[in-house]
Formats: C-alpha cells, structure tokens, sequence
C-alpha cells in the first residue's frame, strides 16, 4: 500500500506534525501510566482501521516493556482478565469517546463514573485529550493511507527534535 500524500515530506504538514508530536508528548508526562496511554491508542486506532498508529502503539508499548498477551486481549478487553479496573475504565472511554456517532449520549454516565473513580483531575484530562488527539491523528492517517508495518519505536519522539 502507498500512502496518498507524504505527510512527513510536506512543509505545512511537517510543522503541525511537530506540534501535534509536542502535544502528545505533554500527555505523556502525565501521570497517567504509559501503558494505559499506549492501550488507549491502540483501541483507539483499531476501532479507526489506523494501521500506522496501530503499528506504533503496539511497537511503542512492546519498547516500552508491554506483554505481548495484553496487546493482543486489547481489541477484547471487555472479556479479559489481564487489564485493571483503572485501564478498564480509561479503555471504556476511549472507545465511547471514539464512537461518539454510534451512541447519542456519547460517553455514558456509567463509563464517566467509573473513569472518575480510578483517575484525579489532571489525569482524566490528560485522558479526555489522548482519545480526541489519537482520533485526529486516526482521521489524518486514514485519509492519505499512510501505511503501517515501517514505524520504529520512538520516531515520534524524534519529530519534536
């Protein structure tokens, strides 16, 4: 597969793409545990059929130290017994706040609830904000195809460099 358009060798789309690099980094000096961030991703982006942020997240994660066990439960989350109630909660979210047209509610009070149980206030914003930016990064990548399979851990970290 051939990506539409080269984001990455693109002026204009370079620059906000060092920005957007920037703004996910912020996320991640959250306290909000890197794993639960790179779940989040991941769902996120599986639910969008983003290869290329699914490659990421996956690869990031696996650096990162992630079993590969729970990568792989994380499209079936509901059904297994390796995730906490914490990321259970957060990957609630990220797929509620992913689907928003499938649901008139959006998130539901249930999922906000128990999001609110497990997270403070910084942290649900960092969360609130890593599925609106993972689903933006979703929708850019979905559009000029950019294919999946060449990412290497911690590229993104070198865009902001």
């Amino acid at each position: 597969m051939n990506a539409r358009f080269n984001m990455f060798e693109n002026e204009l789309a370079s620059k906000f793409g060092k920005r957007f690099a920037t703004t996910a980094q912020v996320l991640m000096q959250s306290s909000v545990p890197a794993a639960t961030q790179e779940l989040v991703a991941l769902r996120i982006s599986q639910i969008n059929g983003c290869g290329f942020c699914a490659d990421m997240h996956t690869k990031d994660a696996t650096a990162a130290g992630e079993t590969a066990v729970r990568l792989n439960l994380v499209a079936t989350w509901r059904e297994a017994t390796v995730f906490t109630e914490a990321e259970r909660a957060a990957l609630a979210l990220a797929e509620e706040g992913t689907r928003i047209a499938d649901a008139h509610e959006g998130v539901s009070d249930e999922t906000w609830a128990r999001v609110r149980e497990h997270y403070d206030d910084n942290e649900v914003a960092a969360l609130v904000c890593a599925v609106a930016l993972m689903n933006a990064a979703n929708r850019m990548n979905v559009i000029v195809r950019t294919p999946a399979g060449s990412y290497e851990p911690g590229m993104l970290a070198a865009l902001t460099s």
